[in-house]
C-alpha cells in the first residue's frame, strides 16, 4: 500500500474522528464525510483512497464507537499510524478491518503529505519522500486475516462457509 500522509497531533479522540451528531448515520460513506472535520476541515474532501493517517499518542481515545474507524476507512484511508492507540479503539479498528500500527520513530520522521509505504505481512513502513524505513511487529496471521476480510463479520463469515 502506498499513499499520502495526513499528520494528527495527540490525543485525537472518537469525537473528534466523527462528531456525536453523526452517530445515527449507519454507512461508511455518509460517515466519511464527516471524518475529522473539527480538526481538518477539508479532509474528507481532499483525502484519496491508498492515504494513510499518521498520529501521536492516545488516537481514538474517548467514547467507544464503531463509527470511528469506519469513517476513516469510508475515506479511502488504507491505514493509521500512531505513536499508540486507546485500546478499545485498537479493537474496534481491528473488528472493521482498518489496519492501525504503532512507530513512534515513523510519527515522528512522517510529514503532512509524505509518500508512505505500509506492508502489513512483512511489518514494515517505508517514507518515500525520506527514504527511511521502519519495521514493526506483524499482525499475527488471525489479525491479518480479518483485517484482509474487511473485518470480524467478514472473516467469520468466511471461516463458516457462508
Amino acid at each position: 500500500m502506498v499513499g499520502v500522509a495526513w499528520k494528527f497531533g495527540d490525543n485525537i479522540d472518537t469525537d473528534v474522528i466523527i462528531p456525536a451528531c453523526y452517530l445515527n448515520v449507519s454507512t461508511a460513506e455518509e460517515l466519511a464525510r464527516h471524518c475529522l472535520e473539527g480538526v481538518a476541515p477539508s479532509f474528507a474532501s481532499e483525502v484519496r483512497p491508498g492515504d494513510v493517517i499518521v498520529a501521536g499518542e492516545n488516537f481514538g481515545c474517548g467514547s467507544s464507537r464503531e463509527h470511528a474507524p469506519l469513517a476513516i476507512k469510508g475515506c479511502g484511508v488504507v491505514c493509521v499510524i500512531a505513536k499508540s492507540f486507546a485500546r478499545i479503539f485498537y479493537r474496534n479498528a481491528i473488528n472493521t478491518g482498518l489496519p492501525i500500527l504503532e512507530c513512534p520513530e515513523a510519527v515522528e520522521e512522517t510529514e503532512q503529505g509524505d509518500r508512505l509505504e505500509v506492508d502489513l505481512q512483512e511489518g514494515t513502513i517505508t517514507n518515500l519522500t525520506k527514504g527511511r524505513g521502519y519495521v514493526i511487529p506483524p499482525f499475527p496471521p488471525f489479525v491479518l486475516g480479518i483485517i484482509q476480510a474487511g473485518g470480524l463479520i467478514p472473516y467469520t463469515a468466511r471461516r463458516l462457509g457462508r
